[in-house]
C-alpha cells in the first residue's frame, strides 16, 4: 500500500512536470518568433512532453474514477451490481492493456531512428505507450481488488465527487 501511494505521488508530480514543461517550451517557441533565436526543436519536444503528461496522468485518472461515464445508467445499478459490473469492465481492460503492453513493448524496439531535432531516438518516445498500458494494467488491478474487498464509494462518485 505504501508502494501504491508512492506511485501516485509520483505520477502526479510526473504529470505536473510534464504539463510545466509544455507551458515552458511553448513560451520559448513564441518568445523565438520574435528574437533572433530560432528553436526549431520546440514544436517536437511539445509534442513529446504532452505525450508523457497523458502517459502520467491516465493511469491516475482511472484510479480515481475521472473517465467518462453514463451516470444516469449508474445511478440506477444496485450497490452490488455495480461492483460486479465495474469488476468485469476493469478486467475487460486489463486484457485490453494487456495486449497494449505487447504492441507497445513491439513499438519500443522499432524505434531505433534518431529524433528529428532532439538528441535521442524515438524508443524514448515509444516506450511511452508501454509505460502507460503497464501503469493503466496495475491500477485497473488495484481498482479490482478495492471493488472485490467492497472499498468504493459510488454515492460520492455520482454526486460529483468522485471515487
Amino acid at each position: 500500500m505504501k508502494i501504491r501511494k508512492w506511485l501516485d505521488t509520483l505520477l502526479a508530480f510526473l504529470t505536473v512536470i510534464s504539463f510545466a514543461g509544455v507551458i515552458v517550451v511553448v513560451m520559448i517557441q513564441i518568445m523565438s518568433r520574435y528574437l533572433p533565436y530560432t528553436a526549431i526543436w520546440t514544436e517536437e519536444l511539445t509534442r513529446y512532453l504532452f505525450i508523457y503528461a497523458i502517459c502520467f496522468g491516465a493511469p491516475l485518472a482511472l484510479l480515481r474514477g475521472e473517465y467518462i461515464n453514463v451516470d444516469m445508467i449508474l445511478a440506477k445499478m444496485s450497490h452490488n451490481f455495480r461492483r460486479f459490473y465495474e469488476i468485469v469492465i476493469y478486467v475487460v481492460l486489463i486484457v485490453l492493456f494487456g495486449v497494449m503492453i505487447k504492441t507497445g513493448y513491439d513499438f519500443t524496439l522499432v524505434g531505433t531512428q534518431t529524433s528529428a531535432t532532439m538528441p535521442f531516438t524515438m524508443s524514448v518516445v515509444h516506450a511511452a505507450i508501454l509505460i502507460m498500458s503497464v501503469l493503466l494494467a496495475f491500477y485497473s488491478i488495484v481498482k479490482i481488488i478495492k471493488l472485490i474487498r467492497n472499498e468504493e464509494d459510488f454515492k460520492s462518485d455520482i454526486d460529483g465527487g468522485g471515487i
